[in-house]
């Protein structure tokens, strides 16, 4: 077994600590923004139908990525906490069989997708040369399924072990690939055909297949965590449990978010696509936002993870107090940087003036709440961490159905695409607080009781 699959998170100073993890995973996360924000950047330069065809695509392709992580956070939380009780051999067999777990993932994803896009897209939406283009581009996007699912269960393996750095490594550089690759296949500079939007997808599938293929690298010759032998059906099925008690409740907790956020698509359809391109756009530009307090989410499952493992609840409990006041700072930054630049930002990607005054309107009306989602991020992280995936569940799944989707229907009757975005804000202040009441029943509340 490597030396890196050991119980680094559960000693030493706190505050470096999650500094030093965060740094590295926060440039990855910038590097998988960046992914996307290139995308929409170079499509937004074919039209403002390209660009409402990326912004229908969105939550679809967010559902993967959603079903996805949820399966490395599954997979994250039991092999650190594996680590953090020193038990290595399960942490082999758990990385291996997590990998194969995503096997029947991609097939039932992939093979569904193929056969609904005009159907469901239709269902958000979508009509006429838009969904032409969106046919484009989710035809070859779906074969990619493979290189979105695998590699982010290996690089939550890679993070189980307390090294962040070596998934963000990957993840810029496949970020640099597609920048790369997205000019040359779009617009057929050089020796390349002229593919559109279809090129998007392509050198999407391409940049992300060379991302898998470093990951499993990475985990088969430099950890040695993967075991090359048929695991018994017994111990595959057994270690299949342990991670979807994870896995399925923060899957499900993240696929809220692209289905309600598909919904939320076809309000903003109404208003035309000039809405819909802008509030894709905006949701490229919150995702960037957000990057550090994912990152910082990311850190908490193996630190969570580790530490409880190794009874250090105590541990636990100063990293979220960290984590909270941080991610308040944080909120309060990025909403007075996109007071002053919102505009320009949204330029950047198309510069017709209702595209960028949606965008606008989203930023001043959102961001004002993003030190609350911060909150329910990192505190679904320590509950997922905790083995307490319900509890995280409860959590998303309340943000967008008790509050977002309810009051984004109420507020477009009442004040149109402002009443939506309303709603959008004040989902992320119910939640925040709603994760603080959480947090203290399911950790700090049963730490004080094992105390007495």
């Amino acid at each position: 077994m490597a030396g890196r699959a050991k119980a680094s998170l559960t000693t030493g100073k706190i505050l470096p600590q999650l500094i030093r993890l965060t740094i590295p995973m926060m440039v990855g996360m910038v590097g998988m923004v960046v992914f996307n924000l290139a995308d929409t950047f170079f499509i937004g330069q074919l039209g403002a139908e390209q660009l409402a065809a990326m912004g229908f695509t969105f939550p679809v392709v967010m559902v993967l990525i959603s079903i996805s992580v949820g399966l490395g956070m599954g997979t994250s939380a039991v092999i650190s906490r594996e680590i953090g009780k020193g038990s290595f051999k399960n942490v082999r067999h758990l990385a291996t069989n997590s990998l194969l777990l995503g096997f029947p993932v991609v097939a039932i994803f992939a093979l569904a997708g193929s056969l609904t896009i005009e159907p469901l897209f239709r269902l958000l939406g979508a009509e006429g040369a838009t969904l032409s283009y969106i046919k484009e581009y989710m035809q070859i996007w779906y074969i990619g399924v493979p290189f979105v699912v695998i590699p982010m269960i290996g690089n939550n393996i890679i993070r189980a072990t307390g090294d962040m750095k070596t998934p963000g490594m990957i993840m810029v550089a496949i970020a640099g690939l597609n920048i790369i690759l997205d000019p040359l296949l779009i617009f057929g500079l050089g020796p390349f055909p002229e593919m559109g939007i279809a090129g998007g997808a392509l050198a999407t599938v391409f940049s992300r297949a060379v991302g898998m293929t470093i990951a499993l690298v990475i985990l088969a010759k430099r950890e040695k965590i993967i075991r090359f032998a048929i695991p018994k059906a017994r111990e595959l099925i057994e270690s299949w449990k342990k991670i979807l008690y994870i896995g399925i409740p923060a899957g499900l907790a993240r696929l809220v978010i692209p289905l309600s956020m598909g919904v939320v698509t076809r309000f903003v359809s109404e208003y035309g696509n000039s809405a819909v391109a802008g509030f894709g756009v905006a949701c490229r530009l919150e995702a960037l936002a957000m990057m550090l307090l994912m990152a910082l989410s990311s850190v908490l499952i193996p630190f969570t993870g580790q530490n409880t493992g190794a009874g250090q609840k105590d541990r636990v409990l100063k990293a979220l107090k960290i984590s909270y006041i941080f991610s308040l700072a944080w909120g309060g930054f990025m909403f007075v940087l996109f007071l002053l630049t919102g505009k320009f930002m949204a330029g950047l990607f198309n510069d017709d003036p209702s595209i960028v005054a949606t965008v606008v309107l989203y930023l001043n009306m959102v961001s004002i709440s993003y030190g609350f989602q911060g909150l329910m991020v990192v505190s679904s992280a320590a509950l997922n961490g905790s083995h307490k995936p319900i509890h995280s569940a409860v959590l998303s799944m309340s943000r967008m159905f008790v509050f977002y989707i309810p009051l984004a229907l109420i507020g477009s009757k009442l004040f149109d695409l402002k009443g939506i975005f309303m709603a959008g804000s004040i989902a992320n202040f119910g939640a925040g607080l709603l994760s603080l009441f959480f947090v203290y029943r399911q950790i700090v509340q049963k730490r004080t009781k094992q105390v007495l």
